[in-house]
């Protein structure tokens, strides 16, 4: 069954979020979206990745409340900057020196910046480990760089490192 289906619950995920995407359970529907879930699945196996090791899930946890409670107020801030004339948004870049080297870790952090309203991932380079990343309110670049390492690396680190 492994090497029909080498990765048979990213399969089942990549299967229900196609059908939830399309908001059809027509047959042609629900046997393409079996046919791509197979086939990607196989292109996760071709990439010979070994699955990621959560060595601390109750972090994990709660790095999940933290960022769902930061993308709620953050999609608030992003309303009122939008709403009042008044303001003027000062965007900007900011270089977040990193610690973690894990690719799952980064990986992780790209996502909840990007997913982050206001904010998103702008670049990486690997030579010094520093992130880029764009604030669309930036007041204080010192403050971003406390928000990523303190409320997001160090968790990245404890579940990933």
């Amino acid at each position: 069954m492994r090497r029909i289906v080498p990765h048979p619950l990213l399969a089942v995920l990549l299967a229900v979020m196609w059908l939830m995407l399309q908001e059809s359970l027509a047959p042609a529907d629900i046997a393409l979206g079996v046919v791509l879930s197979l086939l990607l699945s196989r292109v996760m196996d071709a990439l010979e990745q070994q699955a990621p090791s959560i060595k601390r899930p109750l972090v994990a946890i709660g790095l999940f409340f933290v960022v769902s409670y930061d993308v709620v107020r953050s999609n608030f801030a992003v309303v009122a900057i939008t709403l009042d004339k008044r303001r003027k948004a000062h965007s900007g870049f900011v270089n977040v020196p990193l610690t973690i080297t894990s690719p799952y870790a980064l990986a992780a952090l790209a996502t909840i910046i990007t997913t982050t309203p206001g904010t998103f991932w702008a670049a990486y380079d690997t030579r010094t480990n520093v992130v880029t990343i764009h604030v669309l309110d930036l007041v204080d670049p010192d403050y971003w760089v406390r928000i990523v390492t303190q409320r997001y690396e160090r968790r990245l680190q404890a579940v990933f490192e």
